[in-house]
């Protein structure tokens, strides 16, 4: 995804959804953190495809557990800011590994439809997800878009909810 902030539409309405199971906060950083690696590749000026090996579940898995090993020292630093936002969770480390492989996957899923250059299977070439079309890119923006308004109005009915 070109525009990385698109991925916090599916990231709040999944997190909402599922928000029993898993860590809010750790999906949010799941859902784009994955973007380093082309943000690296711009910035560095390097001459490598910008959707590398941790644009496939491989390494996807990799940064996964890295964010899990890093979100369990300092998650109790987001509880305040979760309590301005009303969403206190409790957590636990399945919480945290649920939210950190799902959102770097469904990141992969989403980018594996727009881009030839993402190898989710690596080492294998096949993307099983890419869809040569021009309406690919408006399919893939248009369920980012409708997911950041759902999640939105989701979240004020949490908000609603908890003031009763």
């Amino acid at each position: 995804m070109p525009f990385t902030p698109f991925h916090f539409g599916p990231a709040l309405l999944f997190g909402l959804i599922l928000y029993n199971y898993l860590d809010f906060p750790t999906f949010m950083i799941a859902n784009v953190i994955i973007d380093v690696e082309p943000l690296i590749i711009l910035t560095m000026g390097l001459n490598l495809p910008l959707h590398g090996f941790f644009h496939s579940f491989m390494g996807g898995t990799v940064i996964s557990f890295i964010l899990f090993f890093v979100m369990m020292r300092i998650r109790k630093f987001f509880e305040g800011l979760m309590g301005l936002f009303n969403l206190e969770q409790s957590w636990s480390q399945k919480s945290i590994v649920v939210a950190a492989l799902s959102g770097v996957y469904l990141h992969i899923v989403l980018d594996s439809r727009l881009y030839t250059d993402i190898k989710p299977f690596f080492p294998s070439t096949w993307n099983p997800f890419f869809r040569d079309s021009m309406f690919s890119g408006f399919e893939v923006y248009g369920f980012c878009v409708f997911s950041a308004l759902a999640g939105i109005i989701l979240f004020f009915f949490k908000i609603i909810k908890a003031r009763k």
